[in-house]
């Protein structure tokens, strides 16, 4: 039985979509690998993004992008190796590569190198006119401490400057940014977001299946869930729709 066939089930849009994005982190997967992610999961993956620097040391980088896109999946580079380029004022080449790999999205992030907002506000607009952009908010670093009020402000900043999300960070370890240490939900943070960012330009980084059962359970099955495991799309997607026991009653008692 397909979903669309039980009641009390969310309504999941088609691809291409606006919300209910689901972004896998990509961390050295083989051709055939991705070809079997896609064959599985193709339907529900939006974005995969190839992890911190992964895309230089990894073979097959183009072969594993025509996979994706001939899925409809939008493939990009960790904004870490932008962050590596960046630091080596190398703006240009880094330009040069996304055009190399014909990519059409670009992550800028400023998680591990120190810069001042205004300069990645700047970069956010010159990216934008040659590829779509999103970008991160939030430290990789775990003694980094960013006031909620700042987190907004960023994030609106960003937005403005031409991303077309802004992700919240949390690293692929779900400890960090908008989490607490031991993985919880930061609910104070998460609600100062919310509460001035339109829900669906936010891209939640949730690499733990509690946190991404934390999120639907607050924002329902269309939220916007990122840094997920290649095998763990269809389990994301049965939690999505009540279909798994964190979120069963989810939808049927609504």
């Amino acid at each position: 039985m397909r979903v669309h066939e039980l009641p009390k089930v969310p309504q999941r849009d088609l691809k291409p979509r606006g919300k209910g994005l689901t972004m896998v982190m990509d961390k050295g997967l083989s051709v055939r690998e991705t070809e079997d992610m896609v064959s599985v999961a193709g339907e529900y993956i939006d974005y995969v993004k190839f992890g911190f620097g992964t895309a230089l040391v990894s073979p097959n980088i183009k072969e594993k992008i025509k996979v994706l896109k001939s899925a409809g999946i939008r493939a990009y580079l960790g904004g870490t190796l932008f962050e590596a380029f960046l630091a080596r004022n190398m703006f240009s080449e880094y330009q040069k590569l996304l055009d190399f790999y014909e990519f059409d999205l670009a992550e800028i992030s400023d998680g591990t190198l120190e810069m001042k907002h205004d300069d990645k506000c700047d970069f956010i607009g010159k990216l934008s006119k040659q590829v779509t952009v999103i970008s991160e908010v939030g430290s990789k670093q775990a003694g980094v401490i960013i006031p909620n009020n700042q987190w907004v402000q960023m994030m609106k900043n960003e937005l403005a400057a031409g991303s077309i999300k802004v992700i919240a960070e949390a690293r692929e370890g779900g400890n960090i940014g908008i989490y607490n240490q031991d993985c919880s939900a930061n609910n104070e943070l998460i609600d100062s977001i919310v509460h001035d960012i339109n829900l669906d330009d936010v891209l939640w980084e949730a690499p733990l299946k509690n946190q991404q059962a934390w999120f639907i359970k607050m924002f329902g099955a269309n939220v916007n869930l990122g840094n997920i495991a290649p095998t763990e799309v269809i389990a994301l997607e049965t939690l999505r729709v009540g279909l798994r026991g964190d979120t069963f009653f989810q939808y049927l008692n609504a």
